[in-house]
């Protein structure tokens, strides 16, 4: 319908430049909103005060010339000029119940927007080093990430969901290092264990298997592991200087083979265990894309030489430098150490460049709130490659707390004591968590409430929405019972019996799915979807409670089956985009 309003105006207005009335440069955007008030009619269009200087006409006398011209529609009853100039429109009961007739022929499409030219996007979410378990603030993430590509593929873009696997440098080096050391532990040697290492039991369970497969075959003594390596942080040195030390000592005792048997062990084990996390959470990936081929498919020295070539590099102190301060970030970034390796940034530059290669028109980012200082490194970077910024897209997910009975949970990941994802879906249902996630702006911090998440009342939002969609399937049950069979050609036909008030507000809710699909893609903004599934089954509750639908007359049964039926599909389609499931039952 908005569409349909929105061609009217459009018309209106190059009738209005083909008479002179409006300049012929004039842009002619359309602007319609719907109306906050059914008083004010269904929709409303600024676009007399909008237009009223360049036309050079006060908006009222402006908006008069537009409704005066605008085609005439069997879906709208009248038009009205309202305060300083907004054209409101009042639509035809038609118009109304024909988004029932919509929503039955269409059945899930409904809501599905096309798009001619569809554009391609990859867009990348969760990307957690794989160097231990996914905990809550993952999953905020993974279910932001995964909604929003729901939300954008219904709203007719191409999406491709890519999971960027860390799986090279040194955190991956830290994390073989740490399992190595549990290694020595259980096979009897006294080994200190840094500080600063990834601790947590899942340490020592991939320790375990590398000695179930190799047996002691990979132990050292304790003196051949520490002998000459700088003081600890126990003993008073520098974390990060013992760490590396470490790194280094693996190696070399280790050997090429028998390093990459604990680096391999505890990545493959790992990953597999954040696939498996994430798979179980309705979260999947089209592409798992290894940082370590980008490396060495020559990637990353493909991204070099371009910001050499187009003048963006220089040497400072035995390194290269990205001169990114000239392109909008704070300061210059290193992109090859003094020992000729590559950065983490250079990295994070090749993915770019490769992933505009693959063919993608934009790439999306989905990254935690503290990662904020990516925005202008990442725009710099683009500029340099001699790519246009506005093809990158980097969101930003706030942080999610959990608290039960009130209270905050507290969690330290350093320490290895924190919420896994499993965990929490294990206590609050992957449903209730996927949409508690979602259910606030990602813009946002989010109180993740571990009771109400758990309730079965009114108040759990996911609950409430649920239980919408399962009393509908309660009426057609009830019917069944009755031997009587829903005729939905009857009730199409019937459909202007639906004149209560709480049936009206409910076909107005249905008509606004397909804005909502659209304005949720286009702001990044899977929590509109969510607030619309609330409202939408505020008003199924409403008239549920005030009317019987099994009623005796034929024709007035079959329409508001068929009422409630649009709405059922509705619940379940607006769910499904949010990986939320849609019971028959509760």
């Amino acid at each position: 319908m908005k569409e349909h309003l929105e061609e009217l105006l459009a018309q209106s207005l190059l009738h209005l430049q083909r008479e002179g009335v409006l300049p012929a440069e004039t842009e002619l955007e359309v602007q319609l909103e719907r109306t906050r008030s059914p008083e004010h009619g269904e929709f409303a269009s600024n676009l007399a005060m909008v237009l009223s200087k360049p036309a050079g006409i006060p908006p009222r006398d402006l908006a008069q010339l537009i409704i005066d011209r605008i085609p005439r529609s069997r879906q709208v009853d009248r038009m009205e000029i309202a305060g300083p100039g907004f054209i409101n429109f009042f639509l035809q009961s038609c118009a109304l119940t024909g988004v029932i007739k919509d929503v039955l022929r269409q059945r899930e499409e409904y809501g599905t927007l096309l798009r001619a030219g569809r554009s391609r996007v990859t867009l990348e979410y969760v990307s957690a080093n794989p160097t231990g378990p996914l905990h809550v603030g993952h999953g905020r993430g993974a279910a932001y990430g995964a909604s929003l590509a729901n939300i954008l593929v219904a709203a007719g873009y191409e999406v491709q969901r890519e999971y960027y696997v860390n799986d090279n440098g040194r955190q991956m080096d830290i994390l073989a290092v740490c399992v190595w050391l549990r290694y020595l532990e259980l096979c009897g040697e006294s080994v200190g264990f840094p500080d600063n290492g990834y601790r947590g039991e899942y340490i020592y369970d991939i320790a375990r298997l590398v000695r179930v497969d190799h047996g002691d075959k990979w132990r050292f003594t304790r003196l051949e592991v520490e002998d000459g390596l700088p003081p600890s942080i126990e003993q008073g040195g520098e974390g990060e200087a013992y760490l590396d030390a470490l790194i280094t000592r693996a190696k070399s005792l280790l050997g090429d083979a028998g390093y990459r048997v604990f680096f391999d062990s505890a990545l493959d084990n790992i990953l597999d265990d954040i696939k498996d996390d994430l798979a179980d959470f309705g979260v999947l990936f089209d592409k798992w894309f290894s940082e370590r081929e980008l490396e060495e498919s020559g990637a990353v020295q493909h991204a070099i030489e371009r910001l050499d070539q187009n003048g963006y590099l220089c040497e400072k102190e035995g390194a290269t430098w990205f001169k990114a301060s000239e392109l909008g970030d704070e300061k210059d970034r290193v992109v090859v150490r003094e020992n000729g390796r590559a950065t983490y940034f250079a990295s994070d530059i090749a993915y770019f460049l490769n992933k505009l290669e693959r063919g993608f028109n934009r790439a999306i980012y989905v990254f935690g709130a503290d990662h904020h200082g990516y925005i202008a490194r990442l725009r710099a970077a683009a500029k340099g490659l001699g790519e246009d910024p506005d093809r990158l897209e980097i969101l930003l997910v706030q942080f999610a707390v959990l608290f039960r009975f009130g209270e905050k949970v507290q969690m330290s990941t350093r320490s290895g004591q924190f919420i896994t994802l499993r965990e929490l879906r294990e206590e609050v249902s992957t449903d209730a968590a996927r949409f508690f996630y979602v259910m606030r702006s990602h813009e946002q911090h989010l109180d993740f409430d571990l009771d109400l998440a758990k309730s079965r009342t009114h108040e759990n939002p996911v609950f409430y929405i649920q239980y919408a969609h399962a009393r509908i399937c309660s009426v057609f049950r009830n019917l069944e019972e009755m031997d009587e069979r829903h005729n939905e050609a009857i009730g199409a036909v019937a459909l202007d019996l639906l004149t209560e008030e709480h049936e009206v507000q409910l076909m107005r809710t249905i008509s606004r799915f397909p804005e909502t699909i659209d304005a949720a893609a286009r702001l990044r903004a899977p929590h509109l979807l969510a607030h619309y599934l609330q409202a939408l089954a505020t008003d199924l509750h409403a008239y549920y409670n005030s009317h019987q639908f099994l009623v005796d007359e034929e024709n007035l049964r079959n329409a508001r089956l068929n009422l409630v039926l649009a709405t059922k599909m509705v619940l379940s389609k607006g769910l499904g985009l949010l990986g939320v499931s849609a019971p028959e039952e509760m």
